[in-house]
């Protein structure tokens, strides 16, 4: 029988400082332990924001509830819902990219206006549009798929080295993407820290690898990263699930 994971708590809070504070409602954060979840628990460590955690299994199909539908049309966490949104009514925003850029204007950090933002959008739109799926693609064909396809594996990767390159040329002459540390590195970090699972060699991109620690000594980003560790057993192995992968790849509009 497949391995399905442990079952998970409707709800787990998860609090930052001024939370504990009461200082603001927190904000509901609808996650799984994926590098796109994992952008928003590290924006919102970093900015000190009180937030609780909704874990959405969706190795368990929770993406497709209603009550997450309602927040998240395109069933793929994460999604968040403000209840101190703007004119101080609740709002629920989905897409990792658009709830970094509203957290970064709720709070004006990380996110700066002008030219410096333009830089900013620059390389968190090439995270979400060439980073993120490529490197899904490659870790889907090399550790998910049933059926190795040579083909695929090689383009993805190929892709991902020259992605690898371009980030690694980007951070020769600056600490970070955009310059100054922003969303765009937020983004980024989580994707680009899992080379090894991925077959990457991070000798051949020593800036990508200094810009990796940089980012990851960071306090914020530390405590961010750890989030959900908790919602996986240790061993479980995605590439073994055939419920999860039926649930994950099997979906169509009429399904």
């Amino acid at each position: 029988m497949a391995k399905t994971g442990p079952k998970q708590p409707k709800k787990k809070a998860v609090a930052s400082v001024s939370a504990r504070k009461g200082t603001q409602k927190p904000i509901a954060l609808h996650f799984w332990p994926t590098p796109n979840g994992l952008k928003i628990s590290i924006m919102l460590e970093e900015c000190r924001l009180p937030y609780e955690l909704h874990p959405v299994n969706i190795n368990k199909g929770d993406q497709f509830k209603p009550e997450f539908l309602a927040i998240s049309p395109n069933n793929r966490m994460p999604a968040i819902v403000d209840p101190d949104g703007p004119g101080g009514k609740p709002v629920s925003i989905f897409e990792s990219g658009a709830i970094l850029q509203y957290l970064g204007r709720k709070t004006g950090k990380f996110y700066p206006s002008g030219r410096a933002g333009i830089e900013v959008d620059q390389w968190l739109f090439w995270q979400m549009a060439h980073l993120g799926p490529t490197l899904g693609q490659v870790h889907h064909f090399r550790n998910y798929s049933q059926t190795k396809v040579p083909y695929a594996i090689e383009r993805f990767m190929n892709e991902a080295d020259r992605l690898y390159g371009v980030m690694d040329k980007r951070l020769a002459d600056r600490d970070f993407l955009a310059g100054l540390y922003s969303i765009a590195d937020m983004a980024a970090w989580p994707w680009a820290r899992g080379y090894e699972k991925r077959g990457l060699d991070i000798e051949a991109f020593p800036h990508v690898r200094a810009w990796l620690s940089r980012v990851g000594a960071r306090p914020g980003v530390m405590r961010g990263g750890k989030v959900g560790e908790d919602l996986r057993e240790p061993d479980y192995d995605l590439g073994k699930d055939l419920a999860a992968h039926k649930i994950l790849f099997g979906q169509k509009a009429r399904k």
